[in-house]
């Protein structure tokens, strides 16, 4: 699905949730044509993401807001920097605030994360992937925030890539038939979709090489110590991509990168992310 469309159903679906019958506070107290002025304050240090999101927000709430970008997303901020500022309808400053917020300090928490663990890449090919462990319905914007931290994003969702991991395979009979049945599927579907298969052994990963050839693009190697993941890439030379994933985190994803595989899997990206500290403030002329 588009961008544009899964975020603004995202955005009708997070203001319904808020607004419900009126927004009574503003209501009761804010002429309906006054408009105002805000500004984005940053309180805590880390790397600048949402800004474009809260652009898209308030321009499709009021389509004659003035929005000013004064610090980019993926830039370095700082506390007592201000990232934007926004002239609009007091009404949509106000009932948009804490989505605004919401949104930005969480993928601000997300990149600032993100980088640190592209820092520690810093030399190597081997490049950041994000996971399918996300918050349901927030997906797209802690993907977007990965990409502004400067990671990849993986699979979107469940649609856009065949992974045959564990339960898949167990259920199957083995990877063999797995990655058989998969293939045998997307030609009489007519689909163009990568498969990828998680591997949990060197054995798997031999399997892999002898039936997946011309079928599976990337070889994961779950749960491999880093000269396992050595060992694996040996076996596997140029003929797949490769993945490592499972226990890699801050302290040893350099490790890994040594080891030349192509690319590392961190869920920890976007489940142990810390949102960051913003305000909105109004601004009084």
């Amino acid at each position: 699905m588009e961008f544009n469309t899964q975020f603004y159903h995202l955005i009708d679906e997070a203001l319904t949730e808020d607004i419900g019958d009126g927004d009574h506070s503003t209501l009761s107290c804010i002429p309906g044509n006054a408009r105002g002025k805000a500004v984005l304050k940053i309180k805590q240090d880390g790397i600048l993401a949402g800004v474009e999101v809260a652009e898209k927000i308030f321009q499709y709430k009021d389509p004659g807001s003035i929005f000013t970008i004064l610090k980019k997303d993926g830039e370095t901020m700082k506390a007592g920097e201000i990232a934007f500022e926004v002239e609009a309808s007091i009404h949509t400053i106000l009932q948009c605030e804490r989505l605004v917020l919401n949104c930005m300090q969480r993928m601000s928490g997300i990149a600032t994360l993100t980088r640190l663990y592209v820092d520690r890449l810093y030399g190597h090919k081997t490049k950041l992937l994000d996971t399918r462990k996300t918050t349901p319905n927030f997906r797209l914007l802690e993907k977007e925030a990965v990409k502004i931290g400067g990671g990849v994003n993986h699979r979107l969702g469940l649609y856009d890539m065949i992974m045959l991991k564990d339960n898949h395979i167990a259920y199957c009979g083995g990877i063999e038939n797995a990655i058989n049945e998969a293939w045998q599927y997307l030609q009489k579907k007519k689909l163009d979709l990568k498969i990828e298969i998680e591997t949990r052994s060197l054995e798997d990963v031999q399997n892999v090489i002898a039936v997946g050839k011309g079928k599976v693009f990337r070889i994961m190697l779950d749960n491999f110590i880093p000269e396992k993941v050595a060992e694996a890439l040996k076996l596997i030379g140029e003929d797949f991509e490769t993945e490592a994933s499972g226990g890699i985190n801050l302290d040893n994803i350099a490790d890994y990168a040594e080891t030349g595989v192509d690319y590392v899997s961190v869920g920890a990206l976007i489940h142990q992310a810390r949102s960051l500290d913003l305000s909105l403030k109004a601004v009084i002329i």
